[in-house]
């Protein structure tokens, strides 16, 4: 239903392999300070070699399953792993699999040197398309904290509204919303 493999003019969104494990763990220790209180710890933390292998299998295992498509976000040229764009199936308060859910949630991150650069747009604008490509998805969502004002830019960029804001204990977190033109 998802392809694994996805192109745009200067990207490769490609699901996950084990194999990143090795480029991945250097980028989340060099990335830390810059992703931390954005995306979640799980995803986030360096942690041992062997632990991101487990990450990113249970990454795959998640992809295979239908319930959520995470997909690493390389360099098309360099082939450099730049980060991530991630499509997850949703009800209003919670991630579901995808039969149960009504809308899709895209999430992003990106290593700090990439950022500015009109990449996360880019593979955003793609799993847009991909998750409005999938049957009963007529709306997305994109949820940041609002501190985070660069993360708030992007779905502005593309044509999200501001729906809502949720209070949590340590932050404001802005529920962004696209429904595409009739």
């Amino acid at each position: 239903m998802v392809p694994g493999f996805l192109r745009t003019p200067r990207l490769v969104l490609r699901r996950w392999r084990e194999t990143d494990a090795a480029e991945l763990l250097p980028i989340l220790e060099a990335n830390v300070g810059h992703l931390r209180g954005w995306i979640p710890t799980h995803v986030a933390e360096p942690v041992p070699y062997e632990q991101i292998v487990g990450r990113i299998e249970r990454f795959v295992a998640a992809f295979d399953a239908g319930r959520e498509w995470r997909y690493a976000l390389v360099s098309a040229d360099t082939r450099r792993l730049l980060g991530e764009v991630s499509l997850f199936p949703r009800v209003a308060v919670k991630r579901v699999p995808f039969d149960a859910a009504d809308h899709i949630e895209i999430g992003y991150w990106l290593r700090a040197d990439a950022t500015g650069q009109g990449y996360a747009t880019e593979a955003t604008r793609a799993a847009m398309s991909l998750a409005l490509s999938l049957p009963k998805m007529s709306r997305l969502t994109i949820h940041c904290d609002e501190r985070n004002t660069a993360s708030a830019a992007l779905p502005r960029r593309l044509g999200f509204y501001l729906a809502a804001t949720i209070e949590e204990p340590s932050c404001r977190i802005q529920i962004w919303e696209y429904t595409p033109p009739i």
